[in-house]
């Protein structure tokens, strides 16, 4: 799958380290990509994606292998990349179009100042990104919908997906995190994250490996003391004391057993019932004399 082949391989490889450790990185990833779309099933006949880039490591990451994907003939859907330009001062703007087209990705740059809303809505000390992701998953459903798109692609990763189950067990008191495939309010698209099982580390290692121009999030990654931020600290501690507990964790996700749990909602307590012990006829008993 992975050769040398120059006209076998998608412009996005183009360049790719030859060193054995990049091509376990990136059969890994593309095998993690592969699982989470088979199992949660999200290939429909005739499907087009619209594939959000934030020009981060991930969203890189994601549009690479999902081209990997479809150039070997493996992801029958079309793609369409698109940024959501929020109007952030120094945003430099020309990075994704420029590389997109010299990549030759089909895409869509839309300009949406949301900056301002959030500037001017959120008061000082409190996080933007409730109101920053409301705003802009808004517009991106728009997109989607203009283009005839069935699904919006986002690039969250396994990482991701910890943090928000421990932020809502901490702060939000219940059970719940990112799910890899959701239908939207309105039931008209759904939204995928196929890098639901990869790691983030293996995001950043392929995305800086290939010398991706990455753009920093200077809005809510300019604020300090954000809870998903003292999240990501106590699981880097964990994993830190005992390597391999971020996939302990994530395997949990998937591996949920509701008896063992408290919601009556998910399991019926109330209804659950003894088994009579049934008195046996005298003669079934085996004469022992």
């Amino acid at each position: 799958m992975f050769d040398d082949d120059p006209e076998g391989i998608h412009p996005l490889f183009n360049g790719a380290p030859k060193s054995t450790e990049f091509k376990k990185l990136r059969k890994r990833i593309v095998q993690q990509v592969r699982e989470a779309i088979d199992q949660y099933g999200m290939i429909e006949p005739g499907a087009r994606w619209l594939v959000c880039l934030s020009g981060g490591k991930d969203s890189y990451t994601l549009l690479a292998i999902l081209y990997e994907l479809k150039w070997r003939g493996l992801l029958p859907v079309d793609l369409l990349a698109c940024n959501l330009d929020q109007g952030q001062p120094g945003f430099p703007a020309t990075v994704l179009p420029e590389f997109l087209t010299q990549m030759g990705v089909p895409h869509r740059i839309e300009y949406q100042d949301t900056y301002s809303i959030v500037m001017d809505k959120v008061p000082t000390g409190r996080t933007y990104c409730a109101l920053c992701s409301r705003l802009r998953r808004g517009n991106l459903y728009r997109v989607a919908r203009e283009e005839g798109c069935s699904a919006v692609v986002l690039g969250h990763h396994r990482d991701d997906i910890l943090e928000t189950f421990f932020m809502n067990l901490f702060h939000g008191g219940r059970l719940a995190t990112m799910p890899p495939k959701l239908l939207n309010e309105e039931g008209d698209l759904f939204v995928y994250r196929p890098l639901a099982h990869v790691a983030e580390t293996d995001c950043e290692k392929f995305a800086r490996a290939m010398a991706y121009p990455i753009i920093p999030c200077d809005l809510c990654g300019s604020q300090d003391g954000l809870q998903r931020q003292q999240v990501k600290a106590i699981l880097d501690g964990w994993e830190k004391n005992s390597p391999g507990r971020r996939g302990i964790m994530f395997r949990a996700l998937m591996n949920a057993r509701p008896s063992h749990l408290l919601d009556p909602q998910l399991f019926d307590f109330a209804g659950l019932v003894r088994a009579t012990r049934i008195q046996e006829d005298s003669s079934d008993i085996p004469d022992l004399r």
